[in-house]
């Protein structure tokens, strides 16, 4: 059924950048990023271990930047993964 007829004035409607490119946080998804940070203040403040939760930042950081850049939206996709494991299990 290829159709060769053109679309009518008015058919296609802009997509704007913003509603397609995932939100990103220091290179990676918001969330991630957010949780990482409050665990890594929760080390240094609660526990009082500031080398301990400055270095679970940046290796946190670094691998959800590197899982970002591979698929930008790996956190929702794990997230899912998680609640429904039971479900796909054998």
């Amino acid at each position: 059924m290829a159709d060769n007829r053109p679309l009518p004035p008015g058919y296609s409607v802009p997509v704007h950048r913003s509603l397609t490119v995932p939100i990103l946080l220091a290179g990676a998804p918001r969330l991630a990023t957010i949780v990482n940070g409050t665990l890594a203040a929760a080390l240094g403040i609660g526990l009082q271990l500031w080398g301990v939760g400055l270095v679970f930042w940046v290796v946190a950081q670094g691998i959800c930047v590197f899982a970002a850049r591979r698929d930008p939206q790996f956190a929702d996709v794990l997230i899912r993964h998680i609640r429904t494991r039971g479900y796909y299990a054998c």
